[in-house]
């Protein structure tokens, strides 16, 4: 365990007893040296980066179950997982030396565009706040030390430790009379059978953990053998039973096991697994998230205090720089709420929410006094995860535009910062409709 994780677990102590939570494509190196994100010639004489807010996904952490559970059940019995360490969905060193890194690109991003010498911890014009669960915490923690070494930025805990603060938990708060319905008839428009279309990946699964000669086998010798069926109660998260829900525990201890592993065959339990292989693995727990989170009415429930949250960020004047650290359910329901376009991940093995992702919000000031905005994904490539390569704008992590469905873009590839605003609105009033 690393120094600075029993200094944060003991800090944390504290805190709860006083509170009563194949080769992949290569990400090209920067353009210039203000600039690591491609743009038009002449964009930095037009536009001037007024304000960041910026949504993440917590780094790497261990699985959401133990390894006597469903893992070690529906895997071949001779067959050795990957010792985490730390109990199940806790942040490992590794996540937090990945998050290190990101911090330190950050840094090196903002200082070319004099954003740290601006810090004060008097007028908040920096905030990092994150939901109450120790990967949450810690991902902030590091990213804030390592924006700022030395000065011990507060990080925002707004419940009991361990517990889910409000903000990030993607719970249904709201159900009228004919949200259910309605929810159920946007899940069979865009999902059909939840168990169709993911058969490629049931297979890939299937085969890497060699289903027919584990402890399961036979009354379990396949996914399928499970209808998969989705159901929504007051105050609780989206809920999914059936065969999908097991593949996803499958697919995301995998995954995981991927990131942290250095032989990758090993990783696969001697299968021989392509990158391409290795996103059809993850693709399992894609939808399973998408299914849960992405509906446009489920979207708008769960994510209804996390868009106030950033909108009231975007607009607070005072405020240069937010960090907001969460959950994929979190990043998966916001950008379902924006209507975000469909857009891909080059070297990802995750399709739309990887590990440790960041979506920021960029404001700027234009040369005709005009307010602009874009959006971008921002995140480590799985070869810069599995190596644990350094960030730097030789090195930089990958940085894709979204796209908002209906907004327009300027001839520069920017929104009018007051549409991006409306859409967040439009997002939050929506609620009011379910």
């Amino acid at each position: 365990m690393s120094k600075s994780r029993i200094l944060f677990i003991a800090f944390l102590t504290l805190v709860a007893i006083s509170c009563q939570r194949d080769p992949v494509p290569q990400i090209p190196a920067a353009k210039t040296n203000t600039e690591w994100i491609s743009r038009p010639d002449g964009f930095h004489n037009e536009y001037t980066l007024d304000q960041l807010v910026v949504l993440s996904r917590h780094n790497i952490r261990s699985p959401l179950v133990s390894k006597n559970s469903v893992l070690t059940r529906l895997t071949n019995s001779e067959y050795q997982w990957f010792h985490w360490e730390g109990t199940p969905s806790t942040l490992t060193s590794k996540g937090e030396r990945l998050e290190h890194q990101m911090g330190k690109f950050f840094k090196e991003w903002l200082k070319k565009k004099d954003f740290l010498s601006k810090y004060s911890q008097d007028n908040y014009s920096f905030r990092f706040y994150a939901n109450a669960k120790q990967r949450c915490q810690l991902t902030a923690r590091t990213f804030a030390d390592a924006l700022f070494p030395g000065l011990n930025p507060r990080v925002e805990m707004n419940v009991q430790f361990d517990k889910m603060d409000p903000v990030f938990n993607p719970q249904i708060t709201k159900i009228s009379d004919g949200f259910i319905s309605k929810a159920q008839t946007e899940l069979q428009s865009m999902f059909g059978n939840l168990d169709d279309g993911i058969s490629t990946g049931y297979d890939m699964l299937e085969r890497v953990i060699d289903i027919t000669n584990s402890p399961a086998y036979p009354d379990t010798s396949s996914f399928r053998q499970f209808p998969s069926s989705v159901s929504y109660k007051l105050n609780e998260e989206p809920s999914m039973t059936g065969g999908l829900k097991m593949a996803c525990t499958i697919s995301d201890a995998l995954s995981l096991q991927y990131y942290e592993e250095p032989d990758e065959e090993k990783a696969a339990f001697g299968n021989n697994l392509t990158f391409e292989d290795w996103a059809t693995v993850s693709s399992v727990k894609d939808r399973y998230g998408d299914i849960l989170f992405s509906l446009p009415s489920v979207a708008v429930n769960v994510a209804h205090p996390l868009l106030q949250v950033i909108l009231d960020e975007i607009q607070n004047e005072k405020r240069i720089f937010t960090l907001l650290c969460g959950h994929d359910s979190n990043v998966g329901s916001l950008l379902a709420a924006l209507e975000t376009e469909e857009f891909t991940l080059p070297g990802s093995i995750e399709k739309s929410t990887p590990i440790g992702c960041k979506v920021v919000f960029e404001s700027f000031k234009g040369r005709d006094g005009a307010e602009y905005a874009d959006i971008l994904m921002v995140y480590a490539s799985a070869a810069q995860l599995r190596a644990e390569s350094e960030l730097n704008y030789s090195n930089p992590p990958a940085a894709v535009k979204l796209k908002l469905r209906g907004l327009k873009e300027n001839e520069d590839g920017l929104y009018r910062l007051a549409d991006v605003e409306q859409r967040l609105t439009k997002a939050i009033e929506a609620y009011d409709s379910l």
